[in-house]
């Protein structure tokens, strides 16, 4: 998985019920667009994110 500053970051949902999450990637701390990736998910709070199976990135082309 690759990604920029200023990507989306899309969580499915674990369980049913449970929606998917969205965030911004506002920093990326691999190397050449690879996790971890720091995240301002939509709530306001802000994380540390290596991805797994059940997230995907949306790239902005802007």
């Amino acid at each position: 998985m690759r990604a920029s500053v200023g990507d989306k970051l899309h969580v499915q949902g674990r369980n049913v019920g449970n929606p998917e999450q969205e965030g911004e990637i506002i920093e990326v701390r691999g190397q050449d667009g690879t996790p971890p990736y720091l995240v301002r998910f939509s709530d306001g709070h802000e994380g540390l994110v290596v991805p797994g199976p059940d997230c995907f990135v949306e790239h902005n082309d802007g």
